[in-house]
Parts: structure tokens; sequence; C-alpha cells
């Protein structure tokens, strides 16, 4: 790596990306020549479409990946931490000191107290035994908080969050929005939540996915969008005059050309100026479009009662056991076709453990009516097939096999002929939500189960989502962080766990 000390490199820098090329291979070009710089204790927001290259960024700085052509500039002597998305299958059966020995290259002597003082910091209050608990033990709004720790314990230089609100509930992400805020060095976040951005970003690092060049902006995060969004209307403004001038010339070049002699060589000058105004004509922000509006279809057959609930298993903490106690408690619930439950709770209560045993029709207490297709939007997408092209996934849902349709279903959430052909683990996480989605609407279903559909999905992407929840004539059960989303939804009932 280069020494960002030398007289080449600025010293207020601890990143810098020069002329970076990257691809995963000839079909999946990412970065072009990108250049961007990080400034020492600044606090900067990643933008861009879901698959653009967000989480590459954060692995060509860590040096998991290597650039194509171009330089990445770190900073001497730079520690970097890097809290990833989700936790890996292969370290789910760790125990939690376990977990964290994985976080350093050798042997940490005091890392007992050093997790204990990290579980506090993202308020992960434990119990006496909480260092010998195995991983996936956790809910996944505590495994969020557990890979947040992962990089905290490290007291980087250089903190990369990589969509850090994912499953955290309101007092989780105020607990880490005070962090931010306090935290004397450089961050920087991947996160689609628009408010917790705004709270502590004074800049963006902005991937647009089809120029693939990085665009950089100063301002919070709301004034970024902001300019963002005038640039694209004045570019879109720009084409529209040109346009209409291009059609002017042309008009004209073919009126002289019907009337011969010298008036042929005023046309030939027409057609030169309208084909220069086209060279200037800009290439608008395309991935600045959201996908489309959409209907998730109810399974028709459905009538009456959908589920009914007697009662529900919650998990409560013991010390004793040094895990979280079931819990059985008495409700009296029906969701009839049309109605919509809102499943509420702080994280660890068991809303997750919850709404997968409804879908799989486990549920003590809750009685799925007979024939009722479940559509089951799971947050960690542990129930689409990793192995089966983004194709296969979604045709395997249909009741009849019907390519055009399904292919339609897909452009509609901005899945092209080469997304559709790549394995589903191979995709972002983003991606793979929109993927889930895609599937619902071609299912049918006539029980929606929705565990946090809003993570990892681009915000210009949640109104249109939101809308087809709000509009869904089936019946729906939803668990979600989001206030702002939940509140554009039409919600029959509540039911919340901690009470």
């Amino acid at each position: 790596m280069k020494d960002l000390n030398k007289p080449t490199g600025r010293p207020d820098s601890v990143v810098s990306f020069e002329d970076v090329t990257f691809e995963y291979g000839v079909t999946k070009p990412i970065l072009e020549e990108a250049n961007f710089n990080i400034r020492r204790g600044s606090k900067i927001t990643v933008m861009g479409q879901n698959g653009a290259g967000k989480s590459t960024i954060f692995a060509l700085i860590t040096g998991d990946l290597k650039p194509e052509a171009g330089r990445v500039n770190i900073f001497t002597g730079l520690s970097i931490a890097h809290s990833r998305q989700v936790i890996p299958r292969d370290e789910m059966d760790l125990t939690v000191h376990q977990f964290f020995e994985k976080c350093f290259a050798s042997k940490v002597y005091d890392i007992d107290p050093r997790i204990d003082n990290v579980l506090e910091v993202v308020n992960l209050k434990g119990h006496e035994k909480v260092h010998e608990r195995i991983v996936k033990s956790f809910s996944g709004g505590q495994q969020a908080r557990l890979l947040l720790a992962s990089a905290l314990i490290q007291d980087p230089d250089l903190l990369l969050l990589d969509e850090p609100t994912n499953n955290l509930d309101k007092a989780g992400i105020e607990h880490l929005t005070q962090f931010l805020k306090n935290y004397q060095k450089t961050v920087v976040v991947i996160s689609h939540d628009a408010a917790f951005l705004n709270s502590f970003t004074d800049g963006v690092l902005y991937l647009d996915i089809y120029t693939r060049k990085v665009e950089q902006y100063v301002g919070d995060y709301f004034d970024v969008v902001e300019q963002i969004e005038l640039r694209r209307e004045k570019e879109n403004s720009k084409n529209a005059r040109l346009a209409k001038e291009i059609q002017e010339n042309k008009d004209k070049a073919n009126f002289f050309a019907n009337k011969g002699g010298q008036m042929r060589m005023v046309a030939k000058r027409m057609r030169e100026k309208a084909a220069e105004m086209e060279e200037e004509k800009v290439d608008v922000r395309r991935e600045d479009k959201t996908i489309r509006p959409f209907t998730i279809p109810e399974q028709e057959s459905v009538r009456g009662e959908v589920v009914n609930f007697t009662s529900v298993t919650v998990l409560v903490p013991s010390k004793k056991l040094g895990i979280h106690k079931p819990s059985n408690k008495r409700v009296k619930i029906s969701l009839k076709r049309g109605e919509h439950l809102l499943l509420k709770g702080p994280n660890g209560i068991g809303k997750s453990t919850l709404l997968e045993s409804i879908a799989n029709g486990k549920a003590v207490g809750a009685r799925i009516a007979d024939g009722v297709k479940v559509g089951y939007y799971r947050q960690d997408f542990s129930n689409l097939d990793f192995e089966k092209t983004v194709y296969e996934s979604l045709i395997s849902v249909m009741a009849k096999h019907d390519e055009e349709k399904m292919r339609s279903v897909a452009a509609g959430f901005l899945i092209n002929p080469d997304i559709m052909r790549t394995k589903i683990g191979s995709l972002s996480e983003g991606q793979k939500g929109l993927v889930a989605f895609a599937r619902l609407v071609l299912e049918a279903p006539g029980l929606l189960i929705l565990d946090e559909p809003t993570n990892h999905i681009n915000f210009r992407h949640l109104p249109v989502i939101a809308k087809a929840l709000h509009d869904y004539k089936g019946a729906m059960i939803l668990v979600s962080h989001v206030p702002d989303f939940v509140s554009q939804i039409r919600i029959d009932d509540t039911l919340d766990l901690e009470k």
C-alpha cells in the first residue's frame, strides 16, 4: 500500500482510492477508475443502489479484495475494523468468547473484561454465563449488536459499519447513534436508515451503478440527498431542452433538404448540429429509479378466519439457565382475510422465533386454517436456497409455469437477465430482499408473514413496498422496528409481546 505520509498523498486522509477499477469477472464490473478520499475523523455514508458494490468498497479498504487497476492507499499503521451485515454461518456455533477471540490476529489475554465492556456499549446486557452462550441462540437483533461489538472491541482508527441498524430495536438504534456521535475516530457507514444517518453524517460517497464512479459530497445526509436530486433534475432538464432543439434542427434539415440546391448544405449543417447536441446529452443517474409499484395477489380461495391465536411463546431472561427461557402467554386474536397484525417487542423477546414457527405450522397456540398458502419473508433469507439461481428460485414458487409473467415481475424489482442467472448466495443482501418480494408476488399467499422487510432495502424502494403491503387483501403479520415504514401500512391489530 502507498504511504499517505509521502508528499503525493493528502495529509488529512486515512484512505484514498486512485483510479480504482474492480470487477467480479468480465460480466460484473463494479468500479471504473474510482477516486475519493476519506478524511481523518470524518463520519461518512456510502450510498448506492442495491448491488452497486457498496460492500465491495469495504472489502477493498480492508484488503479482502484487490483492485484490477489503480491504487487503494491506506495511511501507514491505520487499524481497521469491519462490522459485517450478517454473522457467517460457520461462526453461528461459536460461543460468545470464541466469537470475539476471532476478531484478533493474535491471542488477547485480557479479553473477558473487554467483552464485558463492549457488550455494555452496544446495550446487550447479559447474565453471568453470557461468554459461554452460543451465538445462534441470540435473536436477529442481538446478533446485530454482536456484529457491532465485534468491530468496536478492536478500538480501530477506522470503523466500517455495514447496515448496523438492521434488526435493531428503537433502544438499540438510539444507543448506537449516541456512540457514533461521541466516537472520535473515523467512521464509514453503509445504511438505508435515513434518520439514523442524518444524525451523524458529514459527507457521502455516492456509488453510481451505471457509470461505476464514486461521487463525493460534503454535508449532512439530507443535504446530500437534496443535492443529488437537484442534480438529477438539472440533468433531466438539460436533456429535455436538448431533445427539443435536436428535433427542431432535424425538422428544419428535412425541410431544407427537400428544397434542393444550396439548401441541401444548410440541411447538412442542421444535421451536424443535431448530432453535436446528441453528444451533449448527459447520462442521468438511472439507478435513482425505484422498483415499480406492485401488488401482492391474495389467495382467492381463502375466506373468513385465516389464523387464530390462543397463546404465544415469548423469551424471558433466565440467569439460572444462562439463556432466555420460553414462557407461554395466553392471548385471544383472530386474524381474518384482509386483516393486518403488527407484532411488537424488544430484541430478544422471540418475535422471529414466533414468526418462523407460525410459518412452519408448529407454533403452540396458533392455528392456520386448512388450505392457506403462507408467504414468508424471513429477515436472514435462510428460507431461500442459496445454491439456486434467481431464475430457479422465482419459477419454483409459481403454481403455473409462466416464464413471461415471471420475467415481467422480476424486471419490476430491477432483476435484469444477468441477475437472473446469478446464484442467490452471490447476491447482495439488498438484492436478496428484492428477490424475496418478487417471490411473494408470484406465490399469491393467503397469509403474508414479514420479518423486518426493510432490512438491506434501498430507502427509495420503501414507500413502494409499504404501499403494496398497505393494499394487500390477504391476512398479514408484520414485524418491523421502523416506525415511519409501519405508519404507511394499514394495521388492524397490534400484539405487543412485551406487555
